[in-house]
């Protein structure tokens, strides 16, 4: 469901079928945390102007997202209790555009994960198959766009955490420039990665979104003076001249024939438009170094960004006959062993004898990495890649690691986009065994409206504007 195809019905009845629908689908997707009453919001749209962009809009928050009032877990059993007092900055930017929260959507636990498996609410299925994964970290947020039941939704990316599952589910996700949104009100994971994104099912929806949650926030310091574009407005699909660059270390790694297939025609059309596809080589080693390099800086800021979730400062507590033993019981119970496991590996890399030889390696590693990428959009408008080197795994055989030397630059790739804070979107070019498969674009540094034309441009090749699946619930 697009926002054109939602603005159909009466403000009341889009905002109270999305709130039902997403209680009829929970027990079949187990995409929602918490679900939120929308009586009083959409009295309080009596003060918004029907002309906003977002006017009546039902949308779903990552629950990592500061709600005032409203529980928010991060799907972690030790913020169980937590109730923040004050709202995000993204949650004002969304009031005042008129839209109205109808849940807290699930996540992977403190958005470690990329499966959403491991929430303390359980495992998310995927609408296409609901024996298969919907991706994570932002997995319920994609679930419940894909479902249509809302038009939007927020996620949070610090690896490909909104990218991945819109490939899995078939959506549009969008991470843009770092600094682009604010981060104030979101419990983080890892600082220097973090970023806001978000899913549609149209790239023109995608387009107003970031208008509707760009912009300088004082509140958060890393957030960006630059000046918010007018990307809807300027949306333009005509990409003759546009230079793209296929991802070759992607490609070649790519074992479904389909998938290849599927890729290499869409690549064909864009050139029939005009645009210059050129295959382009990164170096190999550094490509293989992205995954140790981001589990090394991502678990080391995760850990000292959660060191205040011990049962003591925050969060739930378990008794204990002593400080030590209150802090140790709290995160053994409060934690899943696979987060309990990343901050280990955080807590290694900054022990004062390893930060040397480990976390500032990685940090290094990881400046050639971006060197190398933003070396090729020097050149280059886009690059492109498959999104996922697979459709979504089935539950029972997705694991979270992908260490496989065939695979993980496939799998891991849009990492990059984190470790450059470059804008970086997934959407759906078709479908395999029934299930969406999906390309990845990255642009340079703000370069956001290229990004967005191109999209339009896809997206009016394959057809899949507005693409979601009816589940019965």
């Amino acid at each position: 469901m697009d926002f054109e195809k939602a603005r159909k019905q009466s403000v009341e009845e889009r905002i109270n079928q999305a709130f039902e629908k997403a209680k009829a689908s929970q027990d079949k997707l187990n995409a929602v945390v918490t679900f939120i009453d929308p009586k009083e919001q959409i009295e309080a749209l009596k003060d918004v102007d029907e002309k906003a962009p977002l006017y009546g809009m039902p949308i779903v928050l990552k629950d990592n997202v500061n709600t005032k009032g409203i529980r928010t877990t991060a799907s972690s059993r030790i913020l169980d209790n937590y109730v923040p007092v004050y709202d995000a900055h993204i949650v004002d930017k969304l009031r005042e555009a008129g839209a109205v929260v109808i849940a807290k959507a699930s996540m992977d636990e403190l958005g470690m994960g990329g499966t959403n498996k491991n929430a303390h609410t359980g495992k998310v299925n995927n609408p296409w198959d609901v024996r298969r994964i919907s991706g994570g970290s932002s997995g319920g947020s994609a679930v419940l766009v894909a479902e249509g039941i809302v038009p939007f939704a927020i996620g949070t990316d610090t690896g490909d955490s909104v990218r991945k599952p819109a490939a899995y589910n078939g959506v549009i996700g969008v991470k843009p420039t770092y600094g682009r949104i604010s981060r104030y009100g979101i419990i983080p994971y890892a600082s220097s990665l973090d970023h806001v994104g978000y899913f549609t099912s149209a790239v023109e929806d995608a387009a107003l979104a970031l208008e509707v949650l760009a912009g300088r926030d004082d509140r958060d310091m890393t957030s960006s003076y630059k000046e918010v574009e007018a990307y809807s407005k300027n949306l333009n699909s005509d990409i003759k001249g546009k230079r793209i660059a296929v991802f070759g270390n992607v490609q070649d790694a790519i074992q479904n024939a389909e998938m290849k297939e599927n890729f290499d025609a869409l690549m064909k059309k864009l050139e029939e438009r005009g645009a210059i596809v050129e295959k382009v080589y990164l170096d190999e080693t550094l490509m293989h170094a992205i995954l140790p390099v981001y589990y090394i800086i991502a678990n080391a800021e995760a850990t000292a960004n959660h060191s205040n979730l011990d049962g003591i400062r925050f969060g739930m507590r378990e008794d204990g006959e002593s400080v030590e033993d209150v802090m140790i019981n709290s995160r053994t119970k409060g934690l899943c062993s696979y987060v309990r496991k990343r901050f280990v590996i955080g807590s290694y890399s900054l022990y004062e004898e390893n930060q040397e030889k480990v976390f500032r390696k990685a940090q290094k590693v990881r400046r050639l990495i971006v060197e190398e990428m933003n070396k090729v959009l020097s050149s280059y408008d886009v690059i492109i890649a498959n999104a996922a080197p697979s459709i979504a795994p089935y539950s029972d055989a997705s694991e979270d690691e992908h260490l496989s030397k065939d695979i993980t630059v496939a799998e891991n790739h849009m990492v990059m986009g984190n470790f450059s804070g470059n804008p970086s979107m997934t959407l759906p070019c078709g479908f395999v065994e029934g299930m969406p498969i999906a390309v990845n674009i990255s642009a340079k540094a703000f370069d956001e409206q290229t990004m967005f034309n191109i999209a339009k441009a896809i997206e009016e090749e394959t057809g899949l504007k507005g693409n979601d699946v009816e589940v019965d619930a």
